[in-house]
């Protein structure tokens, strides 16, 4: 049984012309302790899909699937309050620009004690001592001071090693991480990027990595999803994706990378001619 099995998800939100389709009818499965990438560009769906599996899509947006099932689980069917015991718990997010998405006003031990004080049931001190130990392994330095300071008086990559502990800490089946380097230096980028694949492996998590870096899906992956305007375009091995890529729109941004250019210009997706399928397949 797959850990995520998702089949036909459609995501669309009502605007002034009509309904319009963020994620066109795509398919994802993801097993335990794979590395699944999803790639594709800015506005191709890749994090609305996401969210909505966490749930976490306004009210405004109309989610349809055959089959969106965690562990054999219907997410689709859940209750509220039996959404909550698995979503933070089970499945875990690590959202994009983490400085935003750490709330200001409370420190980062105040917002790490709340996830294991709810979702694992712990006393006070049980949380604090866990929330050190959390951010001591995401190597935050003088984690028991840090305890105490708010995302403003934290870097952006300590801000994201916080919300990668907040991530990890009810040790989750399945890790989503969005653009997890985004704004990040490249010294910066590749520690996190360690960090998040030494986690993988000791903790056996399913993880999904949202990006357009091309590099981080060589460096990270065991197998590639290719998005373009909602619609999935391929679905491969990552050494398949880079060495024999059957989509028309996968081999244009292979093409458009820096170390592929062979002209005085670089080649743009926009000079390739492509559509997108009519359902979930390959073009």
């Amino acid at each position: 049984m797959a850990l995520l099995d998702i089949k036909n998800l459609t995501v669309s939100f009502e605007t002034s012309t009509g309904p319009f389709k963020a994620v066109d009818g795509i398919d994802i499965t993801v097993d335990k302790g794979e590395v699944l990438a999803i790639v594709g560009e800015s506005g191709s769906g890749k994090s609305v899909g996401m969210l909505a599996v966490m749930g976490l899509l306004p009210k405004t947006a109309t989610v349809t699937a055959d089959k969106m099932e965690f562990e054999g689980r219907n997410l689709l069917t859940l209750s509220d309050s039996e959404r909550r015991l698995i979503i933070g718990r089970e499945i875990s997010m690590i959202f994009q620009e983490p400085i935003a998405s750490l709330n200001p006003c409370f420190t980062v031990g105040f917002q790490l004690q709340e996830v294991l004080r709810q979702h694992m049931g712990m006393n006070k001190a049980d949380a604090r001592a866990r929330s050190i130990e959390l951010l001591e392994l995401v190597g935050i330095r003088d984690a028991g001071d840090r305890l105490g300071s708010y995302p403003h008086q934290m870097s952006g990559g300590q801000c994201q090693r916080v919300m990668i502990a907040i991530a990890i800490a009810c040790n989750p089946k399945l890790l989503i991480a969005d653009e997890p380097t985004t704004a990040l230096d490249v010294t910066i980028q590749k520690q996190i990027l360690d960090l998040l694949m030494r986690l993988q492996t000791e903790h056996g998590m399913g993880l999904i990595m949202i990006t357009h870096d091309m590099g981080v899906v060589a460096e990270t992956a065991d197998r590639v999803i290719v998005q373009y305007k909602g619609h999935k375009m391929e679905d491969a091995d990552v050494l398949s994706l880079f060495t024999a890529p059957k989509s028309a729109y996968t081999r244009a941004l292979l093409s458009a990378l820096p170390e592929n250019a062979t002209g005085d210009r670089l080649p743009t997706v926009s000079d390739f001619v492509f559509d997108a399928p009519r359902a979930g397949g390959a073009a």
